[in-house]
């Protein structure tokens, strides 16, 4: 589904990415972990041409289609999600109109209105969402915890073909965590893919994930499976850096 090749990156003249390899197919849950300024979030924002961030070199394939210069928008109807550290605020725009627009856009299609709002309702059932958000503001007033669902929400609801969830984990109380993780495995199935970037092993705790990618100075220096992710939490990351 996702493939980069000898990925090369920079935001203004620091070159952040350097030299990455990454393949995800459907039916898989990859993580990448790594020590603070590493490029974690920088390789979600590059998947989705930021354009606070320029490719020097290498490739980014998203079945099968180089999307190294398409905008992000038009990344996204091709159906990749990506929830945000610090999901923004939206004043103005409700929960409702967001989704409704975003479907639209995504589908091509006028929504049926009966039925997403039986959709949204059915998945706020399941996230244990109040049912008053969806008429509220975008993130107006939300806490940490429901901005985060929030996302989680907008991801079950957009039904996209790869989730990139850039530490939807952090800042998280134990209840929402187990939100989240909820959210992942409802959300995952057999056409779809999801790559989970995080500082911690609680979110992955419930969650059965094929691959863990240690991501240090640019570039993956060692992929793993779970077990990966629990050495790191016991160990850090020293053996990984220089």
């Amino acid at each position: 589904m996702l493939v980069i090749k000898d990925l090369y990156a920079k935001a203004k003249d620091k070159e952040i990415i350097k030299g990455l390899n990454l393949e995800i197919n459907k039916n898989e849950i990859h993580v990448i972990m790594g020590p603070n300024g590493a490029g974690k979030s920088t390789l979600s924002n590059i998947i989705l041409n930021n354009p606070k961030y320029k490719i020097t070199k290498g490739e980014i394939l998203f079945e099968g289609e180089n999307i190294n210069d398409l905008k992000t928008n038009e990344i996204a109807k091709k159906g990749i999600f990506m929830s945000f550290q610090t999901p923004e605020e939206i004043p103005g725009i409700t929960e409702a109109e967001l989704l409704k627009s975003a479907k639209t856009s995504i589908t091509g299609e006028k929504v049926n209105l009966f039925e997403f709002a039986n959709e949204i309702d059915d998945n706020m059932s399941k996230l244990n969402i109040n049912k008053n958000y969806i008429n509220r503001e975008v993130n107006v007033g939300f806490s940490g915890g429901e901005k985060k669902k929030n996302e989680i929400l907008q991801m079950l609801t957009l039904n996209p073909k790869l989730a990139i969830l850039d530490e939807t984990d952090s800042g998280l109380d134990v209840d929402a965590i187990k939100t989240v993780s909820k959210g992942i495995k409802l959300f995952k199935n057999e056409n779809n893919a999801v790559l989970i970037i995080t500082h911690s092993t609680k979110l992955l705790k419930d969650l059965d994930v094929d691959y863990v990618h240690i991501l240090v100075d640019g570039k993956i220096v060692k992929t793993g499976n779970k077990d990966l992710a629990k050495e790191i939490d016991e160990k850090g990351y020293s053996e990984y850096e220089n």
